[in-house]
């Protein structure tokens, strides 16, 4: 599934070609993904300007002029693909501005298309409960330690924990925790101060240089330009079961499960 990174690739992808420029025409070629798409979809976005684009948690955003937002989420599969040479059957919506063509692939179909009032975002019901965004200035070791208060769930399932911080997916908490030292199966509520005070600054790294990687292109993943991330090649933790931890004093990474999901980590320096 494409995390934080890759959707935030994704819309600085698009926005090179779309921000400030009028959409022309909308095409479904299906009624639906994972969900029907917004019966006013292809209505409002006709003739609409892009006002900008932006990201929450794993769904990127495209602003309108006429006070509304297209909300998509890519699913496990899903990618957005610029001047494609040639169709494809899993392009479910194209997008026509500038001269460009956009098309919405989801092989799967389990990512989603929304058109909701820019001025009530906060409130739609995906978004109203989520946690502050990693990469934002809402996102500090204090009011991480307060959202962490009394608990004793594991710290790993409480970063996946949507409401408590937004948008982190297993890749990048396996390895913040990793950076940070901090054992996966430790009580959330347990975590101390100086363990958040590195936890943060870990979790702001680790996704940046992701970032800037281009994601990390698990399975079908790709940019809009059709670029493959690299990330995947700087994993420290992340599917290296039984290889060696990459700092002197480590032990080999060992691999379990948590909440239905694999956890990497190493024993010795993680605590």
């Amino acid at each position: 599934m494409p995390e934080l990174p890759e959707v935030e690739t994704t819309v600085r992808g698009l926005a090179r070609f779309l921000d400030g420029e009028r959409i022309e025409r909308v095409t479904l070629n299906r009624p639906d993904l994972r969900r029907p798409f917004p019966p006013e979809l292809v209505q409002v976005m006709t003739g609409a300007t892009v006002t900008g684009l932006s990201r929450r948690a794993k769904y990127g955003l495209i602003h309108l002029d006429r006070g509304a937002t297209m909300i998509f989420h890519l699913g496990m599969s899903g990618r957005w693909r610029i001047d494609p040479e040639e169709a494809d059957r899993h392009d479910h919506l194209l997008m026509e501005a500038a001269g460009h063509r956009f098309a919405l692939c989801d092989p799967r179909r389990f990512g989603s298309v929304d058109l909701e009032q820019t001025d009530a975002l906060d409130t739609w019901p995906q978004f109203a409960a989520m946690g502050p965004e990693p990469l934002g200035p809402d996102f500090t070791s204090e009011k991480l330690k307060s959202a962490l208060k009394g608990k004793s769930q594991s710290i790993k399932l409480c970063l996946l924990d949507q409401r408590i911080v937004a948008g982190l997916g297993n890749i990048y908490v396996c390895e913040a925790l990793w950076r940070s030292g901090i054992h996966p199966l430790k009580a959330g509520g347990k975590v101390t101060r100086p363990q958040l005070a590195r936890l943060v600054p870990a979790i702001r790294d680790v996704l940046t240089a992701s970032i800037k990687d281009g994601g990390s292109s698990l399975r079908d993943y790709a940019a809009p330009d059709g670029e493959l991330g690299y990330f995947a090649t700087r994993f420290d933790v992340y599917g290296r079961t039984g290889e060696l931890c990459r700092r002197e004093d480590g032990g080999k990474i060992r691999r379990i499960a948590q909440g239905g999901r694999s956890t990497w980590y190493c024993a010795k320096c993680q605590r």
